[in-house]
């Protein structure tokens, strides 16, 4: 796998990372859900470097403008319910995208250090020969994201796969990496180095989802 950490080099993106990470600020949801959106933007310009593009003619009201235009024919598939704003950030540039959604979340059977993924819900259009991307804002164990990827396997063999997400931990990274093959790509805008002994990546910046919409009803 081929992974493009873009916290490597310092850029704007570091605001819109540290904003989301701080306590004070995550008190706003709306602006925790924008700067995810802000985030899924960067990633997805980044990502767009590694498409396919071929030249063509752009009819203006004074000439022709010869410009190259991607090519691929991209499916974006985000895990629920964190992902829809990373998702929503993704589209604002793949606006052409069909659309995929996957509920995967960690069922506890014993104890809160123990899990396994649990996908319920999925909805997803043919994947055979197109570029799958897979959005998921939290990358810490990697157990999920290899759990959506296996239940996409009934949809179709994908050409090429990318993988996004804006906090990761080392571990989970090496644990993707270990599952997709040495052609995929996972852009993340940071990775963070442990886990803790729930599977919540440290410094990582709490729950995305209950940030994004408001913590989870108690069973």
């Amino acid at each position: 796998m081929q992974i493009h950490n873009l916290s490597d080099h310092p850029s704007i993106l570091n605001t819109f990372i540290s904003q989301i990470r701080d306590i004070t600020i995550q008190k706003d949801s709306m602006r925790f859900r924008r700067n995810i959106e802000r985030i899924g933007e960067i990633l997805g310009y980044e990502l767009s470097k590694a498409l396919n593009y071929n030249s063509q003619n752009i009819s203006t009201p004074l000439g022709v403008s010869e410009t190259e235009l991607h090519s691929n024919a991209i499916v974006l598939c985000s895990i629920l319910r964190a992902g829809v704003p990373l998702h929503n950030g993704l589209l604002n540039y793949f606006d052409g995208a069909e659309n995929a959604f996957i509920s995967a979340y960690r069922h506890h059977k014993h104890n809160p250090e123990s899990f396994e993924i649990v996908v319920e819900y999925l909805a997803c259009p043919n994947l055979e020969g197109k570029t799958l991307i897979l959005a998921d804002p939290m990358l810490a164990t990697g157990q999920s994201m290899v759990a959506t990827f296996e239940a996409l396997k009934p949809f179709g063999v994908p050409k090429e796969i990318h993988i996004v997400s804006v906090i990761g931990a080392q571990k989970g990274v090496d644990y993707v990496a270990g599952h997709f093959n040495k052609n995929s790509h996972l852009w993340i805008a940071a990775i963070d180095k442990t886990l803790n002994d729930k599977g919540y990546i440290i410094p990582g910046l709490g729950d995305a989802g209950d940030l994004a919409f408001g913590n989870k009803l108690q069973q």
